[in-house]
């Protein structure tokens, strides 16, 4: 998944017109996040009464209904062979290592990947352990907990829309700047995470399901942001890097979403080693969750927008040549 997940940004970053890369990605997220929410929400309610053979009977189910779906979304996706090695005759060749330290030398390059691993890694560390901590902390069954997962993807939806829409409509700089979306979003899904915590301590009476789906909201809202801004960024620069760029990025992207569920899952264990208590293992990841939040949006809000970016390129090609050479391109 994630091989095949960094492959389609790059297709994305090659084949879609500049003005149109931002909206792309945000299509190709939404409906993500829809297969999630909806997948998890049928799921959920298939599953009870629960038996392992109910399980694995929708498992494999679902898994036979997305392979089709792949395959005929694959066909003819990208032109034949011999179309692809005629329109590359008169292009010069660069090796993948050679290219990849051109654009490493991009010190945004080397931010927003940073970002990257950091927020992803903290999006995708509560994905396995939120579901078990549902069961153990609110009694839920586990097609409660399955439908739970379509509750935060839903919540997600949500977030991801009402970013999309305010962006591209609001006439204010603030509302629709995507760093101020990315920056709110972690923050927000920060104090979500604290909520987690408090569910844990305070048990039953808290607001639980609200809370997961509050989560969802920030996470989208601050996840279809990024993807806008990567976009973006993916264009500025080195020309005919954008392939580049995008593979470097969704590489930290795909890393983290491994990472954070190896480690969600080892540091929950050994909390619970070392505390003795699950509730209080399972709270203990969230609150390192929303610290990573916190450390994103920090490196977030210090990546210059593109706007930024092109206005000081602008303003450094209408300097005098001696003067850009004495420090004006800084």
């Amino acid at each position: 998944m994630s091989a095949s997940g960094t492959a389609l940004l790059v297709l994305l970053a090659k084949r879609v017109d500049e003005k149109r890369k931002a909206a792309a990605a945000s299509c190709v997220w939404l409906m993500m996040i829809f297969g999630f929410a909806m997948t998890a929400g049928i799921s959920g309610r298939l599953l009870d009464p629960f038996s392992f053979e109910r399980l694995v009977f929708i498992s494999l189910g679902v898994s036979c209904i997305a392979l089709i779906i792949s395959f005929i979304a694959l066909h003819g996706l990208e032109p034949k062979a011999s179309q692809v090695a005629q329109a590359n005759t008169n292009q010069t060749k660069l090796r993948f290592k050679d290219a990849l330290a051109e654009v490493w030398q991009e010190s945004r390059v080397r931010r927003f990947t940073v970002f990257v691993f950091i927020s992803m890694l903290a999006y995708s560390s509560q994905d396995l352990i939120l579901e078990p901590f549902a069961g153990t902390a609110f009694g839920m069954t586990p097609g409660e907990t399955t439908s739970l997962s379509g509750l935060q993807h839903a919540g997600v939806l949500c977030g991801m829309l009402l970013c999309g829409f305010v962006t591209s409509k609001s006439n204010n700089p603030s509302l629709s700047s995507l760093r101020m979306w990315t920056v709110g979003g972690c923050v927000a899904s920060a104090l979500a995470m604290l909520s987690l915590v408090m569910s844990g301590i305070v048990g039953p009476g808290w607001p639980f399901l609200g809370t997961v789906f509050i989560l969802g909201v920030s996470n989208g809202a601050f996840s279809i942001a990024a993807i806008g801004s990567m976009m973006q960024f993916a264009g500025v620069g080195k020309e005919k890097r954008e392939g580049v760029r995008m593979g470097v990025w969704g590489a930290a992207q795909a890393i983290a979403f491994g990472l954070g569920g190896i480690l969600g899952t080892g540091a929950s264990d050994l909390a619970r080693y070392l505390l003795g208590d699950p509730v209080a293992a399972y709270a203990s990841v969230f609150f390192i969750e929303a610290i990573l939040f916190i450390v994103a949006a920090v490196l977030s809000f210090y990546i210059r927008p593109v706007e930024r970016i092109q206005q000081v390129q602008k303003q450094n090609t209408s300097l005098p040549s001696s003067l850009i050479s004495h420090g004006g391109s800084s």
